[in-house]
């Protein structure tokens, strides 16, 4: 995969991600309420997620190649 889209690949999936996460996390913990917080959760957790997808994705990456590799051609 091209390191331009898998670049953008992780910018649109810890958008959703902490979008979603901070958003149901919020709700959780504070209820209703919530709304005035989650702005500042959602911009403090997306980098957070962003940083952390450059740490992980190679190493589930190289996990999932050594549990299923491909097929030798």
């Amino acid at each position: 995969m091209p390191k331009k889209t898998l670049f953008l690949a992780q910018l649109f999936i810890t958008f959703g991600m902490a979008f979603s996460m901070s958003g149901i996390m919020g709700f959780i913990s504070v209820g209703p309420d919530f709304l005035s917080h989650w702005p500042l959760s959602f911009i403090t957790a997306w980098p957070i997620a962003f940083i952390m997808t450059q740490v992980v994705t190679p190493l589930a990456f190289k996990l999932a190649h050594t549990i299923a590799p491909a097929p030798s051609a």
